[in-house]
């Protein structure tokens, strides 16, 4: 029945709502893009990954989602995401308990159309408002609690935003203390900070210049950096990766050299002072030494790998006590081990592992978790000593490309595919 009053709104009817629950279901919340830290980390421990001997259990999984691209945010016994219905693009909220939406918020007035049609954005949770961008380029606020709007900036209309290329805003918003940051993509509102209550400007950056590249966003996602003493917020857009000012959006930095001229995806790494950033589209990766240079930063390239050595395509990657995990290549996820200060491959990149194409990655327990574009998921240990495949298991669901990527909370592995979610119980 709520499926079904869901469904309606969806077609510009009706809504229905649960009331929230009292307790949680679950530890670790994993409330935004990529993890509670926007890094692809979990902090969980006590979780089994030698899926070979037993595949983990399929606790529950729902259907008729609608489509997207879009990974999970868990808060509580909520799980939030984004999909295309059949007139609208929207927020929806699943109840944990009882597996059905319990509301589905309209972002946009009909269904977004761009190279491969879907939604794209994971919804940022913040206590009582979660923040998400439709792939049209509208940045929405919500009630958690019903979905209600609280209010609506369109990024065209507001910042003369753009996309460097035509496959639609894939951004997952950052709530920063007050703030909400997103990235227009506009010439003079490439990334803007908006009061997360109202919606107000409080700044808007430049955009970088750059030989290569297009203007506009890229695919990418913003961190928070506090490189050279200075908080910034870091991002990779059509001209490369650049760095703003936290307190005003002035730009401090900017690096051209990694940017190319079709899609720029992968969100940067930050290692204290350094950024390690990658493109695919035959471009490659870079680490960057980011230091006090008057009042500005100076971005000074310490290595710079071709990409037959290392490019990354849209699947990711995982920094973890100075080494970066992901897969290797475009439209390709070859497992490999970079030792990040020096860009020494410890291991991989030659090889394909359990699946195919490119492979959206996170960590978890010491494992790095490979979800591939054609379905498996692999659990592979987190060292530089060698390669060790743990696990593997193909989900009961497969729609590829299976570009969604996974998400933990509470000893559970989600797995959106398309129109269905999947939630594993991989705990020991």
């Amino acid at each position: 029945m709520l499926q079904r009053f869901a469904t309606l709104l969806f077609t510009g009817s009706l809504i229905c709502t649960i009331p929230l629950a009292a307790g949680s279901l679950f530890g670790e919340d994993w409330p935004e893009w990529r993890g509670p830290h926007r890094d692809g980390m979990s902090s969980e421990t006590g979780l089994k990954f030698n899926w070979d001997q037993q595949k983990p259990r399929l606790l529950w999984s729902m259907n008729k989602l609608g489509s997207g691209y879009a990974s999970v945010a868990v808060v509580g016994d909520r799980i939030y995401t984004t999909s295309n219905g059949e007139v609208s693009q929207a927020v929806l909220a699943i109840d944990a308990k009882s597996h059905q939406i319990v509301w589905a918020g309209k972002m946009t007035a009909d269904v977004p159309s761009h190279g491969y049609d879907g939604s794209r954005c994971t919804p940022a949770v913040d206590g009582d408002l979660l923040y998400a961008i439709s792939s049209n380029g509208q940045i929405v606020c919500m009630k958690t609690s019903n979905g209600d709007i609280v209010w609506k900036k369109d990024f065209v209309k507001e910042w003369d935003g753009k996309m460097m290329s035509g496959w639609g805003f894939s951004e997952s918003p950052l709530v920063d203390g007050d703030l909400v940051l997103c990235t227009p993509g506009g010439d003079n509102a490439m990334i803007v900070a908006l009061d997360k209550r109202t919606g107000d400007e409080v700044w808007a950056s430049p955009a970088p210049k750059g030989e290569k590249g297009n203007d506009g966003a890229g695919y990418a996602s913003i961190k928070i950096s506090n490189a050279a003493g200075v908080k910034q917020y870091v991002q990779m857009g059509g001209r490369g990766a650049f760095g703003v000012r936290a307190s005003d959006g002035e730009l401090l930095w900017s690096y051209n050299k990694v940017a190319n001229g079709t899609a720029n995806i992968p969100d940067l790494m930050v290692n204290g002072d350094y950024i390690f950033c990658s493109t695919s589209y035959n471009t490659g990766s870079a680490y960057l030494h980011l230091t006090k240079e008057g009042d500005g930063i100076k971005a000074t390239e310490e290595y710079f790998l071709e990409p037959r050595t290392f490019q990354n395509h849209h699947g990711n990657m995982i920094l973890l006590d100075d080494y970066v995990y992901a897969g290797q290549g475009h439209k390709n996820g070859l497992p490999i081990c970079i030792h990040a200060p020096t860009g020494e491959v410890k291991w991989g990149g030659d090889f394909r592992g359990p699946g195919k194409e490119s492979a959206a990655v996170i960590y978890a327990d010491g494992h790095v978790i490979f979800r591939y574009q054609s379905g498996e998921v692999a659990a592979i240990k987190a060292s530089p000593d060698g390669y060790e495949l743990v696990g593997t298991f193909t989900p009961e669901v497969v729609n590829p490309p299976a570009w969604a990527h996974p998400a933990i909370a509470d000893g559970k592995l989600y797995l959106r595919d398309q129109d269905t979610l999947m939630v594993y119980d991989i705990s020991k």
